[in-house]
């Protein structure tokens, strides 16, 4: 697998982020921030963050970012992590589709939206360097983590549902063969070009990875029921 592909599936797996700012009150120094984020179906990370955060007021004056991701690891230097540079752009909040997504992923975030303060801002990478490991590191151009434009955004909604609905027992397979994880409550929450994301009871979010890349709601059902058919194995 390439580096670049490597990197954009390492980032879908992803659950934590630092981001840095350029720093209005003390100029000259970078400022971090924990900061929740999403990815959309482009690969691009969407944050929920205030007028009123620090990060926020670097961001309208200087909107060029740092993002540092990387998963729950107890040696974060022995393992992969990914730094991102972008470009911070405020992204509609009232966009259904992009509110839906970020809400399945982070539902503690749908109080925000009653908040006027709140507002989306979608990072758009323009380099990234990942180190998957001691000796596999590189910089990547940003065009590489863009995912092409395909249906799959519109049709996301739909596919939860369908599986949500009427096929838990499978979801729960998935959890036994690709986790080794026994759970009595399990629902999709996201899908995308390389793989889809599901919450189990204890709350814990897991991660399965397509063996390729898809582009709509037929090629995600022959790689769900491809999936399944090795659970019964």
């Amino acid at each position: 697998m390439s580096l670049h592909l490597e990197a954009q599936q390492f980032l879908f797996s992803a659950q934590k982020g630092v981001l840095s700012t350029h720093s209005v009150k003390f100029a000259g120094y970078p400022f971090g921030s924990v900061t929740p984020f999403v990815l959309n179906h482009q690969g691009m990370p969407v944050i929920l963050i205030s007028s009123l955060a620090e990060h926020t007021k670097n961001i309208i004056e200087n909107a060029n970012v740092s993002l540092l991701v990387f998963n729950n690891e107890n040696d974060l230097q022995a393992n992969a992590r990914l730094t991102l540079l972008a470009k911070a752009e405020q992204t509609d909040k009232n966009n259904a589709l992009i509110r839906a997504r970020y809400c399945r992923y982070i539902p503690q975030a749908e109080s925000y939206f009653d908040a006027h303060d709140f507002s989306f801002y979608t990072l758009y990478i323009t380099h990234g360097r990942y180190i998957a490991g001691f000796g596999k590191m590189g910089w990547i151009e940003g065009d590489d983590f863009q995912v092409p434009t395909n249906p799959l955004f519109t049709e996301e909604a739909g596919i939860l549902d369908h599986m949500n609905a009427d096929h838990a027992d499978n979801l729960k397979a998935y959890c036994q063969h690709y986790h080794q994880i026994q759970t009595t409550s399990v629902t999709m929450i996201g899908i995308d070009s390389f793989g889809f994301d599901i919450r189990i009871d204890s709350g814990q979010q897991l991660r399965f990875s397509f063996s390729q890349a898809i582009n709509n709601a037929q090629e995600a059902r022959a790689a769900l029921v491809a999936m399944a058919k090795a659970c019964r194995a």
